[in-house]
Protein backbone atom coordinates (compact mmCIF):
# COMPACT_ATOMS: atom_id res chain seq x y z
CA UNK A 1 0.00 0.00 0.00
CA UNK A 2 2.23 2.51 -1.50
CA UNK A 3 1.61 6.28 -2.06
CA UNK A 4 4.18 8.44 -3.46
CA UNK A 5 2.77 12.56 -3.24
CA UNK A 6 4.30 14.82 -4.59
CA UNK A 7 5.97 18.88 -6.45
CA UNK A 8 7.51 16.78 -8.74
CA UNK A 9 7.95 14.21 -11.80
CA UNK A 10 8.69 15.06 -15.41
CA UNK A 11 11.28 17.28 -15.77
CA UNK A 12 12.22 19.74 -18.50
CA UNK A 13 14.81 18.62 -21.10
CA UNK A 14 16.20 21.29 -23.43
CA UNK A 15 16.23 18.92 -25.97
CA UNK A 16 12.96 16.98 -26.10
CA UNK A 17 10.48 19.05 -23.73
CA UNK A 18 10.51 16.96 -20.79
CA UNK A 19 11.97 13.69 -19.87
CA UNK A 20 11.42 11.48 -17.30
CA UNK A 21 12.39 12.69 -13.89
CA UNK A 22 13.45 10.73 -10.59
CA UNK A 23 10.60 10.80 -8.88
CA UNK A 24 8.66 8.92 -11.53
CA UNK A 25 11.25 5.82 -11.56
CA UNK A 26 11.30 5.62 -7.89
CA UNK A 27 7.12 5.28 -8.08
CA UNK A 28 8.44 2.33 -10.64
CA UNK A 29 10.58 0.94 -8.17
CA UNK A 30 8.01 0.94 -5.32
CA UNK A 31 6.20 -1.13 -7.39
CA UNK A 32 8.57 -3.93 -7.02
CA UNK A 33 10.68 -3.24 -10.66
CA UNK A 34 8.55 -5.99 -12.90
CA UNK A 35 10.16 -6.87 -16.03
CA UNK A 36 7.88 -4.96 -18.34
CA UNK A 37 5.35 -2.71 -15.66
CA UNK A 38 2.35 -1.52 -16.48
CA UNK A 39 1.74 2.63 -15.94
CA UNK A 40 -1.22 4.53 -16.42
CA UNK A 41 -1.42 8.08 -16.65
CA UNK A 42 -4.23 10.22 -15.61
CA UNK A 43 -4.66 14.49 -16.72
CA UNK A 44 -7.63 14.62 -15.19
CA UNK A 45 -7.03 17.93 -13.31
CA UNK A 46 -5.64 19.29 -16.61
CA UNK A 47 -9.24 18.21 -18.24
CA UNK A 48 -7.55 15.66 -20.29
CA UNK A 49 -5.22 17.33 -22.39
CA UNK A 50 -4.19 15.14 -25.48
CA UNK A 51 -1.16 17.63 -26.03
CA UNK A 52 -0.43 16.20 -22.41
CA UNK A 53 -0.92 12.92 -23.07
CA UNK A 54 1.08 13.25 -26.22
CA UNK A 55 4.21 14.35 -24.34
CA UNK A 56 3.83 12.18 -21.59
CA UNK A 57 3.56 8.76 -23.76
CA UNK A 58 6.64 10.21 -25.89
CA UNK A 59 8.83 10.78 -22.66
CA UNK A 60 8.04 7.73 -21.52
CA UNK A 61 8.84 5.78 -25.03
CA UNK A 62 12.04 7.04 -25.15
CA UNK A 63 13.32 7.16 -21.60
CA UNK A 64 11.78 3.79 -20.57
CA UNK A 65 10.86 1.73 -23.66
CA UNK A 66 10.32 -1.13 -21.49
CA UNK A 67 7.49 0.52 -19.78
CA UNK A 68 3.70 -0.53 -20.81
CA UNK A 69 1.77 2.88 -20.90
CA UNK A 70 -1.58 3.33 -20.74
CA UNK A 71 -4.19 6.28 -20.38
CA UNK A 72 -7.30 6.88 -18.69
CA UNK A 73 -9.08 10.03 -19.46
CA UNK A 74 -12.78 10.69 -18.48
CA UNK A 75 -13.50 13.95 -20.85
CA UNK A 76 -15.45 13.43 -22.50
CA UNK A 77 -16.41 9.86 -21.69
CA UNK A 78 -13.67 7.17 -20.44
CA UNK A 79 -11.60 6.00 -23.27
CA UNK A 80 -11.27 2.23 -21.61
CA UNK A 81 -14.54 -0.27 -21.07
CA UNK A 82 -13.59 -1.24 -17.68
CA UNK A 83 -12.46 1.88 -15.66
CA UNK A 84 -12.16 -0.58 -12.43
CA UNK A 85 -10.51 -3.64 -13.94
CA UNK A 86 -7.76 -0.93 -16.14
CA UNK A 87 -6.72 0.39 -12.91
CA UNK A 88 -6.76 -2.48 -11.02
CA UNK A 89 -4.27 -3.95 -13.51
CA UNK A 90 -2.08 -1.24 -12.95
CA UNK A 91 1.20 -1.55 -11.36
CA UNK A 92 1.60 2.61 -11.19
CA UNK A 93 -0.77 5.19 -11.37
CA UNK A 94 0.38 8.55 -11.83
CA UNK A 95 -2.23 11.44 -11.57
CA UNK A 96 -1.06 14.70 -13.30
CA UNK A 97 -1.28 18.70 -12.14
CA UNK A 98 -3.88 20.88 -12.37
CA UNK A 99 -6.96 21.24 -10.78
CA UNK A 100 -8.00 19.37 -7.85
CA UNK A 101 -11.01 20.29 -7.00
CA UNK A 102 -12.46 19.15 -10.62
CA UNK A 103 -10.49 15.81 -10.49
CA UNK A 104 -12.24 15.14 -7.15
CA UNK A 105 -15.75 15.99 -8.27
CA UNK A 106 -14.62 14.05 -11.58
CA UNK A 107 -13.48 10.87 -9.91
CA UNK A 108 -16.38 10.96 -7.82
CA UNK A 109 -19.11 11.05 -10.58
CA UNK A 110 -17.09 7.92 -12.33
CA UNK A 111 -16.45 6.54 -8.89
CA UNK A 112 -12.90 6.57 -9.25
CA UNK A 113 -13.04 7.44 -5.22
CA UNK A 114 -13.43 4.43 -4.42
CA UNK A 115 -11.71 2.84 -7.18
CA UNK A 116 -8.67 4.39 -6.14
CA UNK A 117 -8.52 3.09 -2.44
CA UNK A 118 -9.31 -0.79 -3.47
CA UNK A 119 -6.34 -0.21 -6.14
CA UNK A 120 -4.39 0.80 -3.02
CA UNK A 121 -5.37 -1.67 -0.95
CA UNK A 122 -4.14 -4.32 -3.77
CA UNK A 123 -0.77 -2.68 -3.71
CA UNK A 124 -1.30 -0.41 -7.01
CA UNK A 125 1.80 2.67 -6.38
CA UNK A 126 -0.27 5.80 -6.34
CA UNK A 127 1.20 8.66 -7.32
CA UNK A 128 1.53 11.79 -8.77
CA UNK A 129 1.81 16.06 -8.42
CA UNK A 130 0.29 18.82 -7.74
CA UNK A 131 -3.03 18.15 -7.56
CA UNK A 132 -1.79 14.17 -8.42
CA UNK A 133 -0.45 14.63 -4.47
CA UNK A 134 -3.05 16.82 -2.93
CA UNK A 135 -5.92 14.08 -4.02
CA UNK A 136 -4.80 11.74 -1.93
CA UNK A 137 -5.22 13.40 1.26
CA UNK A 138 -7.72 15.18 2.98
CA UNK A 139 -7.20 18.42 2.26
CA UNK A 140 -4.90 21.15 1.40
CA UNK A 141 -4.56 24.60 -0.54
CA UNK A 142 -5.15 24.96 -4.43
CA UNK A 143 -5.71 27.14 -7.03
CA UNK A 144 -8.20 25.76 -8.46
CA UNK A 145 -11.22 28.36 -7.45
CA UNK A 146 -9.02 31.34 -9.32
CA UNK A 147 -6.00 32.82 -8.94
CA UNK A 148 -6.39 33.41 -5.33
CA UNK A 149 -5.48 30.27 -3.64
CA UNK A 150 -7.93 28.49 -1.29
CA UNK A 151 -8.66 25.53 0.89
CA UNK A 152 -9.71 21.97 -0.49
CA UNK A 153 -10.99 20.02 1.92
CA UNK A 154 -12.64 16.87 0.52
CA UNK A 155 -10.12 15.12 -0.33
CA UNK A 156 -10.21 11.26 -0.89
CA UNK A 157 -8.13 11.07 2.84
CA UNK A 158 -6.35 7.95 2.08
CA UNK A 159 -3.72 9.40 4.26
CA UNK A 160 -5.36 11.28 7.09
CA UNK A 161 -3.15 14.47 6.73
CA UNK A 162 -3.31 17.70 4.95
CA UNK A 163 -0.95 18.57 2.20
CA UNK A 164 0.42 21.61 0.04
CA UNK A 165 2.76 21.41 -2.66
CA UNK A 166 5.18 23.75 -4.25
CA UNK A 167 5.86 25.13 -1.03
CA UNK A 168 9.17 26.94 -1.76
CA UNK A 169 7.94 28.55 -5.41
CA UNK A 170 4.48 29.78 -4.30
CA UNK A 171 4.87 33.04 -1.91
CA UNK A 172 1.15 32.09 -0.84
CA UNK A 173 1.53 28.33 -0.24
CA UNK A 174 3.21 29.07 3.22
CA UNK A 175 1.15 31.41 5.06
CA UNK A 176 -1.90 30.04 3.90
CA UNK A 177 -1.01 26.57 4.79
CA UNK A 178 -0.04 27.17 8.45
CA UNK A 179 -2.78 29.58 9.37
CA UNK A 180 -5.27 26.93 8.24
CA UNK A 181 -3.29 24.26 10.36
CA UNK A 182 -3.10 26.88 12.75
CA UNK A 183 -6.97 27.44 12.58
CA UNK A 184 -7.87 23.42 12.67
CA UNK A 185 -9.58 23.58 9.26
CA UNK A 186 -6.94 21.40 7.67
CA UNK A 187 -5.37 18.78 9.73
CA UNK A 188 -1.53 18.39 10.51
CA UNK A 189 0.13 17.15 7.63
CA UNK A 190 3.11 17.65 5.09
CA UNK A 191 4.57 20.21 2.49
CA UNK A 192 6.79 19.40 -0.33
CA UNK A 193 8.81 21.96 -2.14
CA UNK A 194 9.32 21.50 -6.09
CA UNK A 195 10.99 18.86 -6.61
CA UNK A 196 10.19 16.81 -3.43
CA UNK A 197 7.82 13.78 -2.91
CA UNK A 198 6.23 12.07 0.32
CA UNK A 199 6.68 8.13 0.56
CA UNK A 200 3.81 6.28 2.82
CA UNK A 201 2.98 3.16 3.11
CA UNK A 202 -0.10 2.67 4.90
CA UNK A 203 -0.13 5.99 6.21
CA UNK A 204 2.95 6.08 7.33
CA UNK A 205 5.42 8.24 5.85
CA UNK A 206 8.82 6.16 4.84
CA UNK A 207 11.04 9.06 3.29
CA UNK A 208 10.72 12.15 1.55
CA UNK A 209 12.67 11.87 -1.66
CA UNK A 210 14.11 15.13 -3.91
CA UNK A 211 15.30 15.42 -7.77
CA UNK A 212 17.32 18.06 -6.99
CA UNK A 213 19.63 19.77 -4.11
CA UNK A 214 18.48 22.14 -1.68
CA UNK A 215 14.43 21.51 -1.49
CA UNK A 216 13.12 19.59 1.72
CA UNK A 217 9.70 18.58 3.12
CA UNK A 218 8.02 20.25 5.72
CA UNK A 219 5.68 18.88 8.52
CA UNK A 220 3.02 21.55 9.56
CA UNK A 221 1.62 20.62 13.31
CA UNK A 222 -0.90 22.88 15.21
CA UNK A 223 0.71 24.58 18.05
CA UNK A 224 -0.41 27.82 19.91
CA UNK A 225 3.17 27.89 21.86
CA UNK A 226 4.54 29.53 18.75
CA UNK A 227 3.93 32.83 17.02
CA UNK A 228 2.11 31.98 13.76
CA UNK A 229 -0.18 29.24 15.94
CA UNK A 230 1.26 26.21 13.69
CA UNK A 231 4.76 24.48 14.14
CA UNK A 232 6.95 23.66 11.18
CA UNK A 233 9.63 20.93 10.65
CA UNK A 234 11.97 20.45 7.85
CA UNK A 235 12.78 16.89 6.60
CA UNK A 236 15.86 16.32 4.46
CA UNK A 237 14.88 14.14 1.38
CA UNK A 238 17.05 11.04 0.01
CA UNK A 239 18.36 12.58 -3.29
CA UNK A 240 17.26 10.75 -6.17
CA UNK A 241 19.95 9.85 -8.80
CA UNK A 242 19.41 11.74 -11.76
CA UNK A 243 19.63 8.81 -14.38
Amino acid sequence: MNILATSAGFVPDGRWGIRVGPVIRHALHLAGSPARPKLCLLATAGGDDPASYARYYAALARDLPDVRVSHLALFPMPNVADVRAHLLDQDVIWVGGGSVANLLAVWRVHGLDSIMKEAWQAGVVLAGVSAGSLCWHAGGTTDSFGPDLRPVTDGLALLPFSNTPHYDSEAGRRPLYRGLVAAGALPPGWATDDGVGLHFRGTELVEAVADRADAYAWRVERDSAVEAGARETQVVPRRLPDV
